[in-house]
């Protein structure tokens, strides 16, 4: 061990880093905290000594290591180790290295680059364990800090799922994510980045305790993958990767300006988790958080935020494909001809159709007239979720449509309100119409409901008149005909 005043030690270590100079560095840096270090490039060459040899320390640096390759090989040394020391060196855009290894045993790690000082005090820590046998206060302790930390991770696990659950429209989904993020111990920001149609990554929505406006920062409106700080923000970085990134200190994300800007806000660690890829393999975003204070991430914790992450993936998913069928169905709606619950013409073709004879009218000096009405408390009805509501509107439109012409179009315009176009009709015509409708509806007996009111306005067209000037006399007319009271018709000015 290094005694306390820097005698040598009697431990044995071994670095592993493919990079000639890294391995240069590090002997530089810690050769005298060890009786003996080896120098390893390569896991194939560690392994032979690992297994005859002791090694008190075993030092693993990331640094120009793939993933892909290399990721099972330096499990099964970490494996082999049977929890004897280990030190993972992760660079802080690859973090999601560090779950992964974590399943293959017990390690410690640091987020590089790192400066000489913090490797050498990262690597005493990690001497100064070795001898040390916990005793059963140490113990409890750390089983009292575990079930702690688990309870911790249960909490805003419950918090999510309740603010997912709340609602389903994508921005307040967003809001929500970021306000039960907040929750958790040390976190004083929370954002979430996602990605909309176009490929473009937005700011969906962020939560902050420490006063920080992240779209400020970052300057870059809605095309953040094209924002200067996308090599240099964690949350752009897993965004635009796919993969966990942990910034334990903002200069080492290597821009001066955005660490100032983060460490002036209390920003000491900046964790970043990405949402799930879409069908088209890209990455739908990814949720950032900033903590005030130095954690060391445990294994269930990565995973925990990792299956965070996922559950946000699903409702944004969820929500977005809710708007899709909702704008759908709009268009199905808009495009038929038939209105579904009613049975009366859509609004759609009903607007088309009185172009139509509007035109024709015109043309050959014919009269056409205009009938509006309105179910007074048919709105009260539905809202009260009343059985007979949806039966009472076929009901009264059934109705309604058997006592008009073959040319006569009844036309659905809204939850409770309807248009008659009546081709060839005078306005005393039309009048007639109307009344013969407010007695049918007046006197008409629908089971499960109560008895409906209606409110009815008539107009003819003027002779220079366009569908907006009559549609505007028609309202005022229907708007007359409700505060005079309901059952109650009103000629248009």
């Amino acid at each position: 061990m290094l005694s306390d005043t820097g005698s040598q030690s009697l431990n044995i270590g071994m670095y592993i880093n493919p990079v000639l100079e890294r391995r240069a560095e590090f002997q530089l840096a810690c050769r005298d905290m060890f009786h003996s270090l080896q120098l390893e490039s390569s896991t194939a060459s560690a392994e032979p000594i690992l297994a005859r040899q002791r090694i008190d320390l075993l030092v693993i640096d990331l640094y120009r290591f793939e993933r892909r390759t290399s990721l099972a090989a330096i499990g099964a040394l970490i494996r082999s180790r049977g929890g004897a020391p280990t030190l993972v060196l992760c660079p802080f855009s690859d973090a999601a290295w560090l779950p992964e290894l974590m399943a293959f045993g017990p390690l410690q790690y640091m987020i590089t680059p790192a400066a000489t000082a913090e490797t050498q005090h990262t690597v005493r820590q990690a001497l100064h364990q070795i001898d040390v046998s916990p005793g059963q206060d140490l113990i409890q302790f750390q089983l009292l800090a575990k079930e702690k930390e688990l309870r911790e991770l249960l909490v805003i696990q419950r918090n999510l799922q309740r603010a997912l659950a709340e609602t389903d429209q994508a921005d307040k989904v967003a809001a929500q994510v970021c306000k039960a993020l907040c929750m958790f111990p040390g976190v004083r920001h929370a954002s979430l980045f996602h990605l909309k149609e176009g490929g473009n990554l937005q700011l969906a929505a962020q939560e902050s305790r420490n006063h920080l406006d992240l779209l400020r920062l970052l300057d870059g409106g809605d095309y953040l993958l094209q924002a200067p700080l996308r090599d240099f923000f964690p949350g752009l970085i897993a965004a635009a990767t796919g993969d966990l990134v942990l910034l334990d200190a903002p200069e080492k994300a290597g821009h001066p300006e955005m660490a100032v800007s983060l460490q002036d806000k209390d920003a000491q660690v900046v964790f970043a988790i990405p949402l799930m890829r879409n069908a088209a393999g890209q990455v739908q975003g990814a949720i950032c958080l900033m903590f005030d204070r130095t954690i060391s991430l445990s294994r269930e914790q990565f995973t925990c935020f990792a299956s965070l992450a996922q559950l946000v993936s699903f409702g944004l998913s969820m929500s977005e494909l809710k708007r899709r069928n909702e704008t759908l169905l709009q268009q199905l709606s808009a495009n038929a001809t038939t209105d579904a619950s009613s049975g009366a013409t859509t609004r759609y073709e009903g607007e088309q159709y009185l172009s139509r004879e509007i035109g024709r009218a015109r043309r050959y000096a014919l009269p056409l007239a205009l009938i509006t009405f309105d179910l007074g408390n048919f709105k009260a009805l539905h809202a009260n979720g009343q059985i007979g509501a949806g039966q009472a509107l076929k009901s009264v439109v059934a109705a309604t449509q058997a006592k008009l012409r073959g040319a006569d179009a009844l036309v659905r315009m809204g939850e409770e309100e309807f248009l008659i176009i009546a081709p060839h009709t005078a306005g005393s015509d039309a009048l007639k119409i109307a009344e013969k409708i407010r007695e049918l509806v007046a006197t008409t007996v629908i089971p499960g409901c109560d008895q409906l009111s209606i409110s009815l306005g008539v107009a003819e067209l003027g002779a220079e008149e366009t569908g907006a000037d009559v549609m505007q006399r028609l309202g005022a007319a229907l708007h007359r005909a409700k505060n005079a009271g309901y059952n109650c018709v009103e000629m248009a000015l």
